[in-house]
């Protein structure tokens, strides 16, 4: 069993900041990728960013230049730091892991972390 513990989200002003984090917990897993996702009332969840195992990353094209993932492989943490959040980046976030476990494939999504930009 993997776990996603998601923190960090909450209330901020358009034109500020917040990040995420996301840790994963188990044992015997090798992560593939791990990923911000999201979901805005009324929407389907899209993909924010991605963190693959070599240590690239993708973005969708609504947060570049604004959001950064990064992880930290000794803790099997991903962060998202935002910036320059818009009102439109109001959702909830959900942390997003694919990983493999004995050549069968594990996947595990985190609870999932309001953000709210509003004046």
């Amino acid at each position: 069993q993997v776990q996603l513990v998601e923190s960090g989200g909450g209330l901020v002003q358009p034109g500020g900041s917040l990040s995420l984090s996301c840790a994963a917990s188990g044992s015997a897993f090798s992560i593939r990728s791990m990923a911000w996702y999201r979901q805005a009332p009324g929407k389907q969840r899209e993909l924010v960013a991605r963190i693959i195992s070599g240590g690239s990353t993708n973005y969708a094209d609504s947060v570049k230049g604004r959001f950064t993932i990064s992880r930290d492989n000794a803790k099997n943490t991903i962060y998202l730091q935002m910036n320059s959040l818009k009102p439109e980046d109001t959702a909830v976030y959900y942390c997003n892991l694919d990983a493999s476990r004995n050549s069968a494939t594990v996947l595990a999504w985190g609870q999932g972390t309001q953000v709210t930009v509003s004046s």
